[in-house]
């Protein structure tokens, strides 16, 4: 494998000093924060940034941001009942999450 990392790194670096990176989409623009995708496989990640450059998102993704948005509700709750109701919104949108992660894995099984 380390064989591979130094071609891609020779390919890049000539690359580089020909010009060819220039002018290219987000140059000099910092890389999209992408923390939420941190338990997520590499092949995954990569069809998921493919399809939301082409304005696809995943369920899973939606559902991902709709996780993040309830983890912010609960850390404002200061009250047990809205913190025990923003806890029950979490685990039923992270299983919902786990059940569209599997079906997109069944789908492409085939």
């Amino acid at each position: 494998m380390a064989g591979w990392n130094r071609l891609a790194e020779r390919q890049i670096l000539k690359a580089r000093a020909e010009g060819k990176l220039d002018g290219l989409a987000g140059q000099g623009a910092p890389l999209p924060d992408r923390t939420g995708n941190a338990f997520v496989g590499a092949a995954d990640a990569v069809g998921f940034r493919l399809m939301a450059e082409a304005g696809a998102v995943p369920e899973e993704i939606l559902i991902g941001r709709q996780i993040a948005e309830a983890k912010a509700r609960y850390a404002t709750q200061t009250d047990e009942e809205g913190r025990r109701a923003a806890m029950a919104d979490i685990a039923r949108l992270d299983q919902a999450r786990a059940i569209a992660a599997e079906a997109r894995r069944a789908f492409l099984k085939g």
